[in-house]
């Protein structure tokens, strides 16, 4: 791919820098996460200056844009570390665009391009955490379908008016589109490492048929299942890959300023070298990443790259916040300075993203396979 930026990509990705930037300033986070970690206010001006839309088609009320343009604005929400669900809403909406019904479209893409509509995603599982094969069951009957399941720590559940559910429906994996309010639903709200928002969810209850992923448009379930997973997963390492980079520059900040022995830190070979593995490292998660999101954005088969990029994102990012809070020393560990809340993300986030070695070991069977 070409990794130069076109004139959109440039001016997407600057304004999300600088609405963050501005908006999400370590005072705010800190009282957002002591609130219901939800930051509403950021929400609003993400949704007026057009960053909600990107994802969702021209004719419900957005831009047009895909995966890249997606990942480039999450970039800036990891540098920040802002309590928003942006990368819910925008893998959502390509979720509709892409395999929605005429219906499904109508009623849920305006919402998200004006931000009304607060998407969660239910994509992990118990146990080994298969997200192609989901345990939450699905039957057909009369014009209706019944959902019987749990699903644990969903993000922004207990926000959100719509959240999409992996089902197994009469034995094909298929995508519902849920009410996580509606009767039936049990949220319970749990704590997270990154004070993130997030429920599971005990699900008992019918909904009409017409509310599966793309029913009567004649789609593939597990394909879009598939996409759904694939774009989540190079979406979160989009965000990590911001999360290294604020990690870094607060890093390179302290280092440059922090004297030792009347040098700055800046000075000991042994910390620049660190420092400089970091930025080697976010550079392999950046390059790893944003491959994805183009390879997903043009339609091709994108699976090996998803995985590279997943894998970077797990291990890399791991490696580099926990090299950030070394390379502080003492105030490193205050979980008062900043620093702290970015190594938060980033275990967070690996977590969510899966095991390294799980990525290997899926990228290893699709290369066996071909």
């Amino acid at each position: 791919m070409n990794f130069d930026l076109s004139e959109e990509q440039q001016v997407i990705k600057d304004l999300a820098l600088q609405i963050f930037a501005g908006q999400a300033t370590v005072e705010r986070v800190k009282a957002v996460e002591k609130s219901d970690g939800f930051d509403r206010e950021m929400w609003e001006q993400l949704a007026n200056s057009g960053i909600q839309a990107l994802c969702v088609p021209e004719e419900f009320g957005g831009s047009g844009f895909g995966a890249v343009e997606l990942a480039l604005a999450l970039m800036g929400q990891g540098r920040h570390v802002a309590p928003v669900p942006l990368w819910l809403s925008g893998v959502a909406a390509l979720a509709l665009a892409d395999f929605g019904s005429p219906a499904q479209q109508a009623a849920h893409l305006p919402g998200i391009a004006t931000a009304e509509t607060v998407v969660a995603i239910a994509l992990a599982e118990q146990g080994a955490n298969d997200v192609m094969n989901p345990t939450v069951i699905g039957t057909t009957a009369g014009g209706r379908v019944r959902i019987e399941g749990f699903k644990p720590a969903v993000p922004f559940a207990q926000h959100a008016t719509l959240a999409l559910v992996p089902v197994m429906l009469d034995g094909a994996p298929q995508v519902a589109l849920v009410d996580p309010h509606a009767a039936g639903v049990t949220l319970s709200p749990v704590a997270t490492t990154n004070r993130e928002p997030q429920a599971h969810m005990e699900m008992n209850l019918d909904i009409p048929v017409d509310s599966i992923l793309g029913h009567g448009a004649g789609i593939d379930g597990r394909e879009a299942l598939r996409s759904l997973y694939e774009h989540s997963l190079a979406s979160l390492a989009a965000i990590q890959v911001g999360v290294a980079e604020g990690s870094l520059a607060l890093t390179a900040s302290h280092l440059s300023g922090r004297t030792q022995f009347g040098k700055p830190l800046s000075a000991f070979q042994a910390t620049t070298q660190r420092a400089a593995d970091g930025y080697i490292t976010t550079e392999a998660m950046r390059v790893t990443a944003l491959n994805a999101a183009w390879r997903l954005s043009e339609g091709f088969d994108a699976r090996r790259d998803v995985a590279v990029a997943a894998y970077w994102a797990s291990e890399g990012a791991q490696q580099v916040v926990t090299a950030a809070q070394h390379l502080h020393g003492g105030i490193g560990a205050d979980i008062d300075y900043p620093v702290h809340r970015y190594f938060l993300w980033g275990i967070q986030l690996a977590s969510v993203l899966g095991s390294a070695s799980a990525h290997l070991s899926r990228l290893g069977n699709l290369i066996a396979r071909t």
